[in-house]
């Protein structure tokens, strides 16, 4: 009987709580049970104290019934791939929880008949690249890839270069995605070395397009050559151009990055691009170029396996048509205003100081370009638990250190990133 275990609230009695029961509510009856059950153990372990029990549980609740943590970013990586590349904006997140209920995607609610799906999100896209005939949206610029091959070269050539040869992140290689439709690729001259030449004499009959791709996350330098789009777009083939990051037209920070619409006003039959990285909005794949092809495209069979869904469209749309994204924030940020920022909060935190840096675009795209930035310098032993607080941040090290780099870092998160540190400190 005097056994503490037997003191430990069972769980039906646990569930009564005020607290847990409105978890129940909101968050659902499973997850809360799981909350539970850990607490009891605990208890059961001699961890804590059996009347502590619903204590824990509560704290221990989450704040969603999502696994997903928000995270504040401040690595200086731009678009980050394992932090979700790109943060959507206000107006974004807004148009997601709208496209959560039931919406119009593909209802007419003047005639009450059915709709083209994503209206709203490919007039945006249509509108912000006009030099496009047509356009659409896919879930990731992979699938874009995999559409444009099933349909422009099924049991056909596609002639590139060797020195576009690219694989991305986690081992995912463009000339495999390729060569999984049945496509055939033919390689055209070195790695180092591309000439017109190359692309002439490998065209034929047996050619469906030639795909020219940026190596968006690695630079070849030094005794090298590649053909432009404009000559390209000579030769009597389709043209697929894959610009990778995103960029639908120049940007003045990115001057070396390729963009839609300079691609479309070159020649390109069809560009391809992410709609997560320097477009600033969620995953998808872009497709703009040639009316007639991009309609062949959108009517494949497989083009339904590879569509987007409403939260997608509504967040692409918003992005469009909205105030800038932080992506864009972040890459036009004035260096002075961000070392002021680092001032005033190093000013606030023990063992801070105020520190000078270099930023990175990220997400496999402007590899080389850095951009300049500021930051707050902390031990090094403030990184992990810093990673493990809430909210979670994420710098990163350097020389000794760990540096909070701001350029990644809205300035609406300044005293959650303060609050977050002398979490630490104490």
């Amino acid at each position: 009987m005097g056994d503490p275990r037997r003191r430990v609230p069972r769980t039906d009695v646990l569930l009564t709580h005020p607290r847990l029961a409105e978890a129940e509510r909101v968050l659902g009856r499973t997850l809360v049970k799981s909350v539970i059950a850990h607490a009891q153990q605990r208890a059961r372990a001699g961890e804590i104290e059996p009347e502590q029990v619903a204590e824990h549980a509560v704290a221990a609740l989450p704040a969603t019934a999502a696994s997903l943590r928000p995270v504040i970013n401040a690595t200086g990586v731009v678009v980050h791939t394992n932090l979700g590349r790109a943060p959507l904006s206000q107006a974004a997140l807004d148009a997601v929880t709208t496209a959560g209920r039931a919406t119009d995607v593909e209802f007419d609610l003047p005639t009450g008949r059915r709709a083209k799906r994503g209206r709203g999100a490919l007039a945006a896209l249509a509108a912000e690249v006009p030099e496009a005939g047509g356009v659409h949206v896919v879930n990731n610029n992979a699938a874009a890839l995999l559409l444009t091959a099933l349909v422009l070269a099924p049991g056909k050539e596609i002639v590139i270069s060797r020195g576009e040869l690219v694989e991305i992140g986690d081992g995912f290689r463009i000339p495999e995605l390729l060569e999984s439709t049945g496509a055939r690729l033919r390689e055209v001259g070195t790695t180092n070395r591309t000439s017109l030449r190359d692309y002439t004499t490998a065209i034929g009959g047996e050619t469906g397009f030639v795909l020219k791709v940026h190596p968006s996350n690695f630079q070849v330098t030094g005794f090298t050559s590649a053909v432009g789009i404009r000559e390209l777009a000579k030769l009597d083939v389709p043209l697929v151009v894959d610009i990778g990051s995103g960029l639908l037209r120049p940007h003045p920070v990115l001057p070396g990055e390729p963009d839609a619409t300079t691609a479309l006003r070159e020649g390109a039959d069809l560009v391809t691009a992410s709609g997560d990285k320097l477009l600033g909005g969620p995953q998808a794949g872009l497709l703009l170029g040639e009316a007639g092809l991009v309609e062949r495209l959108r009517r494949h069979p497989a083009a339904r396996a590879l569509r987007v869904d409403k939260l997608t469209l509504a967040a692409l749309e918003a992005t469009l048509v909205g105030p800038p994204p932080p992506v864009e924030k972040a890459l036009t940020a004035d260096p002075a205003e961000l070392g002021a920022r680092a001032e005033r909060i190093a000013a606030r935190l023990p063992g801070a100081r105020a520190v000078d840096c270099s930023a990175a675009v990220g997400g496999g795209g402007a590899p080389g370009v850095e951009l300049p930035s500021a930051g707050v310098s902390l031990p090094e032993t403030c990184a992990a638990p810093l990673r493990t607080g809430d909210p979670p941040v994420v710098g990163r090290l350097e020389a000794g250190r760990c540096v909070l780099d701001l350029r990644t870092v809205a300035p609406e998160e300044d005293e959650l990133l303060v609050a977050a540190v002398l979490a630490c400190s104490s």
